[in-house]
This record gives C-alpha cells, sequence and structure tokens, in this order.
C-alpha cells in the first residue's frame, strides 16, 4: 500500500495518474481508507483526504502524482544523512538471498536507512538515524522476512574537511616498455563556502553536495576530454579521508593549470594524478574529524534533573535550555553521538525509569583534538 494525501481536486479509483518525479504513469484500480486495522474500500477521495492506494509499483516516498494533462512536482521532503552504521551479515547461505531483498524493500520504504557494501572488507553495511532505528529494522527483517542476520557494533558517520587552504601540483609519469603514462595538474583547494542565493554561479564552476570543481584551465593546458577524469578523481580521493578512511566533505577544488603529453596522456593517467594531488593537498589544509551532533531533549521529575545535567556533562554536552512541561522539568543539550550509545538504558536506570529522552540529528562539528587522536589510533 502507498499511503498518500490529496492536495488538490480529487482521485477516483480506476484513475491514470502521472508521477512527475519518473515520468511513468499508474492506473490505480483500487483505493482504502484506513482506520487502526480497518480498511474501507472507497471509490473517490477529495482535497485534504489520506488514503492509501493498493498495488503502485514505481513510487516512492515524496513522489508527486498529478493529472497527466497538468504536471507539477510539490516540493520533496528533505531528509537528513544516517549518522549511525553497523555491519551486518547472514547466519546462512539461505538467508544471504533473503536478506537482499528484504533490506531492499526497507529501504524503498525508509528514505534515512542505507545499505552499502564496504569494498575493502566485502561486510555489508547498513546506517541509519541512531541504534534503536537500527535495531527495529534487524528485527522487522526477522519478523517480516525471515532473515536471521548477526550484526556488528554501530559505528558513528564520521567525516573528515579541511580548514585550511593548499596549492600542490603533481605529474603522474610512469614510463613502461611501450607507451608511458603522463598527467600533470595544479589544484588549489579550501574550505567549500555556503551558497549564497544572491551570486550566479559561473559556467566554470560544478558544484555537487559538499563538493565544488572550478574548471580554471586556460588556453587547452589540459585537454577537454581529460577535465572529467580529473574530477572523477578528486571525488575518488575524498571517498576515504587521509587521517581514518573516513568520506571528506566540504571542498572546494580549482583546477587551473597543468600540461599533457601528445602519446603518453591518457584519462587513467589524469585521473591518478588528481587523486594524488587532492591526498597531498588534504594533507597541508588542516585536515580534521568531524562528528555527528544530536539535539538531546530529556523529560524528568524534577528531583532528578542535577544527576541528570551532570550526566549529561559528562558526555561532552552542552546544555542549551531548562524548562518545565507540566510536573516535569525538560533539559535540551548538543551531545556527540558517541557518546549517547546505551544512553537510554543508564537514563532508565539513574531515574527509576521515569526519564524519557528524544534524540535527533542536528549538524557536523569539529572533534576535539584529545578524541580526533583515539579515533585515528583506534582506525590504525
Amino acid at each position: 500500500m502507498s499511503f498518500f494525501r490529496v492536495y488538490s481536486g480529487s482521485f477516483t479509483a480506476g484513475d491514470t495518474v502521472y508521477n512527475s518525479a519518473n515520468n511513468k504513469k499508474e492506473r490505480v484500480g483500487r483505493i482504502v481508507r484506513l482506520q487502526a486495522d480497518k480498511r474501507e474500500d472507497v471509490k473517490t477521495v477529495y482535497a485534504g483526504e489520506i488514503a492509501a492506494a493498493v498495488g503502485m509499483k514505481e513510487v516512492k516516498i515524496g513522489h508527486t502524482l498529478c493529472d497527466v494533462a497538468h504536471p507539477i512536482a510539490l516540493e520533496s521532503i528533505v531528509f537528513p544523512e544516517p549518522v549511525v552504521s553497523m555491519r551486518i551479515e547472514p547466519n546462512t547461505k539461505a538467508d544471504q538471498e533473503k536478506m537482499g531483498m528484504a533490506l531492499s524493500k526497507l529501504s524503498d520504504e525508509d528514505p534515512t536507512f542505507r545499505i552499502k557494501s564496504d569494498p575493502e572488507t566485502g561486510e555489508t553495511i547498513v546506517s541509519g538515524m541512531g541504534e534503536l532505528h537500527l535495531e527495529i529494522i534487524v528485527d522487522r527483517m526477522k519478523r517480516e522476512f525471515g532473515v536471521q542476520a548477526t550484526t556488528g557494533k554501530p559505528q558513528v558517520a564520521y567525516r573528515e574537511t579541511i580548514q585550511g587552504s593548499a596549492d600542490v601540483e603533481y605529474k603522474h609519469i610512469k614510463q613502461t616498455g611501450g607507451r608511458g603514462q603522463y598527467g600533470h595538474v595544479k589544484i588549489r583547494i579550501k574550505p567549500l563556502e555556503p551558497v549564497d542565493p544572491e551570486k550566479k554561479v559561473k559556467n566554470n564552476v560544478d558544484r555537487e553536495d559538499h563538493f565544488e570543481f572550478i574548471n580554471n584551465i586556460k588556453g587547452g593546458a589540459i585537454p577537454q576530454e581529460y577535465i572529467q577524469p580529473v574530477k572523477k578523481g578528486l571525488i575518488e580521493a575524498m571517498e576515504r579521508g587521509i587521517q581514518a578512511g573516513f568520506p571528506v566533505v566540504d571542498i572546494s577544488v580549482d583546477l587551473y593549470d597543468g600540461s599533457y603529453h601528445d602519446v603518453d596522456s591518457s584519462e587513467i593517467a589524469f585521473k591518478l594524478a588528481a587523486i594524488n594531488a587532492m591526498q597531498e593537498a588534504m594533507q597541508k589544509a588542516k585536515p580534521v574529524i568531524l562528528e555527528p551532533i544530536m539535539k538531546l531533549e530529556v523529560v524528568v521529575p524534577e528531583k532528578f534533573m542535577g544527576d541528570v545535567t551532570g550526566m549529561i556533562n559528562s558526555k561532552r554536552g552542552s546544555i542549551e535550555a531548562m524548562g518545565e512541561r507540566g510536573q516535569a522539568r525538560v533539559v535540551t543539550a548538543k551531545v556527540p553521538l558517541s557518546e549517547l550509545f546505551g544512553f537510554t538504558t543508564q537514563l532508565r536506570s539513574l531515574t527509576e525509569g521515569r526519564g524519557v529522552p528524544n534524540v535527533e540529528f542536528s549538524h557536523y562539528a569539529v572533534v576535539p583534538r584529545n578524541v580526533q587522536d583515539d579515533i585515528i589510533a583506534s582506525r590504525k
């Protein structure tokens, strides 16, 4: 079932709708209105109503369905990036086949749940918004899909970035028996600045999420066909940071010069030159590790306020506000995610089971130097 809300007009069973997100048409044969565990078949739903369409195959969360003759795309939901990852592996060969299908279906339902394969270890890594989120995913796999799996310890989704700038020249030259390899690039890197909506984006600037590529090559110093391989090399270098191997974010790269060889230059040579230049530049540009900071709200009886604020402070948390909610007290704080594993259990034992936590992602912040050293040492 696909739940939807009607924003304007009406929607009748048997109508063909146009999905403006993927440019596909679908016929909706049956519409149901749900109340708890009861389903009621309805013929037509009108603006403001929420119902579910049965059997739609091509829709995902955030898609807009509209009249074929009047296409429109409503603003989609922006989902936060996952902040916790853990390893998951099937117990048997039979579970392995079922696990792939189960994870795929669960990720279709939940855009904040991601799956990826670690190319170095061959492990399957699942990522979500917290410990509880991933625990529920694993529990649903067992209950709904009959998949028995073993999970590893949750890992925090750290990131790496730079706080300074660097100017690097790198020549990739390799001479073997036959044709050689030659790629030569000069790049400048600096922290990525926020987008200014007032400023027009220049033609030579290619901006993506957390990365900006500026092509300042003049006079054909590097032929046009090698520019894209250079960009690919830069992005590949950012997949694994130089400090602890975490993905690198928020970097602006200016490719301003270089040279090529008529015979020995190739796409792979320029890609390798870009990878090495980027790694060298990141070393020089004050690299730091970023950690996810969570917004924590704890509702507790007044007599436990002192204990709870003390526990939050011990977890590198910064308390932002204290207030009242009925007879209870509310503490709002920002706390690093790495300090929150097992927090709910600790809170319950501290407050005789009467403390209620609520956690959501806030932002990424630079890790303190002593914590950064521990993270790097644990990744060696």
